[in-house]
């Protein structure tokens, strides 16, 4: 219980650092925001008076712990791009596209690297392993956006099993939605999906190596039963590291892959937001990607714990 509190304590400690090196980084930065809410007919009294109630002549320290209070209360403020809309609220309605667009990634991942790392180990040397790792060698070459470019170009504009570009709300038609985020999630996904398989190959293959698993072999245990019982939980016990890095940076929002595809989700809003200059905008979509960031590397640590206690710090290293 105590490494899950100090691991939880640190991870509060980074989303504190990383709170004021957002704001501040946007407070130290050229430009005016008052100037770039403002339009071309505003007076000069009435920009000192916007920037008197945006409160940018107040002191910076003063400006940051107001700010964060009301981040923690879940009001960020307000847009400047969009008309003074409410940033919780356009967050809040980008949330579900970008989780749910995660979460179908997540599953392709798993679901493409964890049977390929298995037939790897299975047919080593075979013609199947050489196509294997070279379709992984492939996959982690190509960036996502590329590979989305291509499903556009194939399955969009060649094949026509899809609309570039079309977006079904998930409140109309949520099967429609799933339908729409097929192709981005399968684009997210390959890259991410080969430098796992890569990975838990490795730990495969090393863990094949172990005694218990020579044990199981000269006694006549199945192969098969015994990679996919015993070898693929212990080997996945360091891939579980890797995975908690790929959902940390799926569920932060796949800003390419959401512009590519024109999916308003997170990333979305974040490029629009950085184009127009939207500070406030840009300050809490920083906080919320690190906060997802942060915990999922958290949860990640704290579920290797669980799974091997092995790892756990004995009170005299902690001493």
């Amino acid at each position: 219980m105590s490494y899950i509190l100090r691991r939880v304590i640190v991870a509060l400690i980074t989303l504190f650092l990383v709170s004021i090196l957002c704001f501040l980084a946007f407070s130290v930065i050229k430009g005016d925001p008052a100037v770039f809410s403002a339009n071309v007919n505003t007076s000069p009294e009435q920009l000192e008076t916007l920037r008197e109630e945006m409160g940018l002549n107040r002191n910076v320290f003063i400006r940051y712990f107001d700010w964060l209070f009301n981040l923690l209360r879940g009001n960020p403020g307000s847009s400047m791009r969009y008309h003074g809309e409410a940033i919780s609220t356009m967050i809040s309605h980008r949330i579900p596209v970008s989780f749910s667009l995660a979460i179908l990634s997540l599953l392709f991942i798993l679901i493409i690297s964890v049977p390929l790392s298995l037939l790897t180990v299975k047919r080593e040397g075979s013609l199947l392993d050489r196509i294997i790792n070279f379709l992984t060698a492939a996959g982690i070459s190509a960036p996502g956006f590329f590979i989305g470019i291509l499903f556009i170009f194939l399955f969009g504009f060649m094949l026509k099993i899809f609309i570039p570009g079309e977006y079904i709300d998930y409140r109309e038609n949520f099967f429609g939605f799933l339908g729409c985020l097929f192709f981005p999630a399968l684009a997210i996904a390959i890259p991410n999906a080969a430098v796992l398989t890569k990975f838990l190959r490795g730990s495969l293959f090393s863990e094949l190596q172990s005694d218990y698993v020579r044990t199981a072999r000269s006694k006549g245990a199945n192969s098969f039963y015994t990679l996919c019982r015993h070898v693929l939980k212990n080997a996945a016990i360091p891939a579980i590291t890797v995975f908690g890095m790929i959902i940390a940076e799926v569920l932060s929002g796949s800003v390419v892959i959401e512009q590519v595809f024109s999916v308003p989700g997170i990333g979305r809003l974040l490029i629009g937001a950085i184009s127009s200059r939207d500070y406030p905008l840009i300050q809490a979509l920083m906080v919320y990607i690190a906060f997802v960031v942060v915990s999922a590397n958290t949860l990640a640590d704290i579920v290797i714990m669980i799974i091997d206690p092995r790892i756990r710090p004995s009170k005299r290293a902690i001493q």
